[in-house]
């Protein structure tokens, strides 16, 4: 084996491309002001398998890993020190300011086998860094015109409770819908967000409409068919 390498097992590479997909989300609502490279320790000399926005510090997919992140490897493995990452500040070939984290990714049994690196670009204007956090670099159509309600409920219950107190308000709104369908649209809309995927959602839903669960049941078995 080359010192300059490690052997990954299937289970390592499998984590590392679970990084490698979580990252263009990840990039998506950081903006472009961001530069985000995934390094696999499998061969230092082309460590970069995944580069998203590598135009502020010219690397690509296939890059060495660099001279601070060997050190950083260093300092965990020898030195117990850093074991969660470091962030700092550096510039780029052009002189350019970035603030920079390094972090390392651990496979079986806890061993290092990745790097995530994360670059901001410190020149990127203030109005295009705000721009991004108002929605206007959103992918989603709907994120950019408006904000989307979502629930932080302390427990999974609150959220169920909450999730059908909503849609039981828009459903009893809407003239279209007649009053004996109204606990059917609540429930396929209810359906339609994944409330059902939590436990006792068709219990507290049944409650919170007066209903019983067979006829919760009834409802979403018309809905799978």
């Amino acid at each position: 084996m080359k010192k300059n390498s490690i052997r990954l097992t299937d289970t390592d590479r499998a984590i590392l491309d679970s990084y490698c997909r979580m990252l263009e989300g990840l990039s998506a609502y950081l903006g472009g002001g961001y530069e985000i490279v995934l390094h696999s320790l499998e061969n230092y000399d082309h460590s970069a398998i995944k580069v998203i926005n590598g135009f502020y510090t010219g690397r690509k997919e296939g890059a060495s890993i660099t001279d601070l992140a060997l050190n950083l490897l260093e300092q965990i493995q020898h030195k117990d020190q850093n074991a969660s990452g470091i962030t700092y500040f550096a510039t780029n070939a052009k002189g350019e300011p970035l603030k920079s984290s390094t972090i390392p990714i651990r496979g079986e049994k806890g061993r290092i086998i990745g790097l995530l690196c994360i670059n901001f670009y410190l020149n990127t204007p203030v109005a295009d860094f705000l721009n991004n956090f108002c929605g206007g670099a959103s992918s989603s159509p709907e994120l950019q015109t408006s904000f989307q309600q979502e629930h932080f409920s302390s427990d999974s219950s609150a959220l169920i409770r909450d999730a059908v107190r909503q849609t039981k308000n828009e459903v009893f709104m809407d003239q279209a819908i007649s009053s004996s369908n109204r606990n059917k649209e609540i429930i396929r809309r209810l359906h339609q967000k994944g409330i059902f995927h939590l436990k006792d959602a068709v219990l507290l839903t049944a409650q919170e409409l007066e209903i019983s669960k067979n006829t919760v049941y009834l409802h979403l078995r018309h809905i799978d068919h």
